[in-house]
């Protein structure tokens, strides 16, 4: 049976490849992160919040997806290379220049937080120098620590232990959606049948196939997605009333 390349992914063709592009799902999540940043911030900053969820938008949600996607076609999409390619210029171009003007306006550390994220995102999507930043640890801080951390750090300008805490629940929390995720897309994408059965100590036995085996964590998946997106709107509303 052939199974799509990931849950979210629509039919292949026209406007439906750029949605799958996307990766619906994980952008919300990761950008939900720049909320829950934001909102802890000592005095919450509705514009400041926007500009970190429109970089973040870009950078991650376009940049570094469309890259991705010209490595090896993961997500068996029809969009032309060079639409990719301008695409992916065009967000990063966005996300940096958004980046620098916050920088400019609120706080120059945020610069660094813009080298680190424009750096890794290109190194981590093309598996540039052999691969060495295409890793658990990168893609837990990029997708991760960092967004929060420069949703904090755009609002209250420095940063705080708590800041950083957080950072370290959203490096874990993403490290377990890598845990989570990567067997799953090697499932889909890359095994072809699966064979046998499950013997339980009753002397039962279970016929597995590929969607046995990638429903559960798939559900998991789908449900810390929509968790940590309630979690990011429920602080938001918080420091809105």
């Amino acid at each position: 049976m052939s199974l799509r390349p990931a849950f979210y992914a629509l039919g292949v063709g026209g406007w439906r490849d750029y949605v799958t592009l996307l990766h619906p799902p994980y952008t919300l999540w990761h950008l939900s992160y720049v909320a829950i940043g934001a909102a802890l911030a000592p005095a919450f900053d509705l514009a400041r919040l926007g500009l970190g969820l429109g970089a973040f938008a870009l950078g991650v949600g376009v940049g570094a997806h469309a890259l991705d996607e010209l490595a090896g076609r993961p997500l068996g999409t029809s969009i032309p290379d060079r639409v990719l390619w301008l695409a992916a210029g065009l967000a990063l171009t966005g996300a940096v220049a958004i980046g620098i003007y916050a920088s400019f306006a609120y706080t120059p550390w945020l610069l660094l937080l813009v080298a680190a994220g424009g750096f890794v995102v290109t190194a981590y999507n093309l598996e540039l120098f052999g691969g060495r930043f295409h890793g658990p640890f990168w893609f837990a801080s990029s997708w991760g620590a960092l967004p929060l951390l420069a949703g904090y750090l755009v609002t209250a300008e420095t940063l705080s232990v708590e800041a950083l805490l957080a950072a370290a629940f959203a490096f874990l929390l993403s490290r377990a959606q890598q845990q989570l995720s990567a067997p799953v897309r090697h499932m889909r994408r890359r095994v072809q049948r699966v064979s046998g059965a499950l013997e339980l100590t009753d002397g039962e036995r279970r016929p597995v196939d590929r969607a046995t085996l990638i429903e559960a964590p798939e559900s998991a998946l789908r449900t810390l997605s929509a968790a940590t997106v309630t979690l990011a709107a429920a602080l938001v509303a918080l420091r809105l009333t």
